[in-house]
């Protein structure tokens, strides 16, 4: 397979360079683990009868290949970085296809722990090549268009689940078939129909813990640790505390994905113009409130309309994440952004691994206190972008370290 640098590669076609790749595996992943992630709480349901505890156990188990995320080093040292990405979109899609064939406890495990390798590798690995392909003065806006052009495809996969669900009687093993089976074979195109880009800066392939990057693998470890909560209960509570049916969870991602759409490129904008700490206060400001106000849903009996618009803000507010990645950009070592994007990611599921299996114990006896939970950790991710410098560049990374030049005004 041809190699093609960055600057090269601007002379090629539009559709064959790398940020159309980009796009183009963007659209693809979600096809599969959205479709995979609004079916879930119904399926496994009714197909093996699932509590909290059963359903937290499943999302453990769901992040463990995250928290050994950091093979990716080994692996990159007999495997481009291009193709573990690829290779590891495909692994997503065909492990998603195969979902309902095994509708039991163990069964679902099993192939939740495969789709999950897929899912976390090529996350790791997008993460770094991202990183490396796209300028630092862009990065903010692209970014952003990326999460928009996710949450088109994922939004297009919904509207054909709500249309198509009750009218045609579908069933979960032909939804899964069909949207594992398109991500898969975006996967496969993608590795026959690119050439092999080489980013100008060759990656580490060792592993790489550096104390200058403290604040980012905190700030890390704290955004696995709450979205976690979120991920794992407030779809649950959604199915098992206001009865919602497969159609009716689609809707709200649907409603969901609409927004993202809409404000996903105007968060890139943002994080650009108003820098990333106080993209990350804004975000942790609304995320505190937005959970205690789940807590308050049990607490005080709120009804579904509020719960329903928690979701939606929940996830923009989320999206303001991507001010993590442009900071570590602006602070690294370029030849530590592949190393450093797998050691990040198993520190965004050390929390991960522990926290949903152990709050699906504490969900049995009061759903409240997980969502309060979630809002001290948000409290907590708060004090932590406030260290994050007004200008960060190597050599100011926090604000208790000492600017080696201040940049321009």
């Amino acid at each position: 397979m041809d190699t093609v640098t960055l600057t090269d590669a601007r002379r090629l076609p539009f559709w064959r360079r790398p940020v159309t790749l980009l796009f183009l595996m963007a659209a693809a992943m979600p096809i599969a683990f959205s479709t995979w992630s609004a079916l879930l709480n119904n399926f496994v349901i009714e197909a093996a009868d699932f509590d909290g505890s059963d359903i937290g156990w499943l999302h453990t188990v769901r992040e463990i290949p995250g928290f050994l995320a950091i093979g990716v080093i080994v692996l990159l040292m007999v495997m481009r970085e291009q193709v573990l990405g690829l290779v590891s979109l495909v692994l997503l899609g065909v492990a998603t296809a195969l979902t309902a064939q095994f509708p039991s406890m163990g069964g679902i495990l099993t192939i939740t722990m495969l789709s999950s390798i897929g899912y976390h590798y090529y996350e790791t690995v997008n993460q770094s090549l991202t990183l490396q392909w796209i300028d630092k003065d862009r990065a903010p806006q692209m970014l952003g268009l990326l999460i928009a052009v996710g949450s088109g495809a994922t939004f297009l996969a919904y509207v054909l689940i709500v249309l198509t669900w009750e009218a045609l009687g579908l069933s979960y093993s032909l939804v899964y078939w069909v949207s594992g089976g398109i991500t898969a074979a975006v996967g496969v195109f993608c590795l026959l129909a690119y050439p092999q880009f080489e980013g100008p800066t060759p990656q580490r392939t060792q592993f790489v813990l550096r104390r200058r990057y403290w604040l980012y693998y905190a700030l890390q470890f704290m955004s696995g640790a709450r979205r976690q909560i979120f991920i794992v209960f407030a779809g649950f509570m959604m199915v098992e505390k206001f009865g919602f049916a497969v159609h009716e969870v689609t809707g709200l991602f649907l409603i969901t994905l609409l927004a993202n759409i809409v404000t996903a490129p105007l968060v890139g904008k943002a994080v650009a113009r108003f820098g990333e700490r106080n993209a990350l206060v804004f975000e942790y400001v609304g995320l505190g409130t937005i959970f205690f106000l789940y807590g308050g849903l049990y607490y005080f009996g709120w009804g579904v309309v509020l719960a329903a618009t928690l979701y939606v803000f929940n996830n923009i507010f989320f999206s303001l994440a991507l001010a993590i990645k442009t900071y570590f950009q602006k602070i690294a070592d370029p030849a530590d952004i592949a190393p450093t994007a797998a050691v990040a990611f198993t520190i965004n599921h050390i929390a991960a691994v522990f926290l949903p299996a152990g709050l699906g114990y504490l969900w049995l006896t009061s759903p409240a206190m997980v969502f309060m939970a979630a809002t001290g950790m948000a409290v907590v991710s708060l004090l932590l972008s406030l260290l994050i410098p007004r200008h960060p560049v190597p050599g100011n990374e926090t604000i208790f370290v000492r600017r080696r030049a201040a940049p321009a005004e």
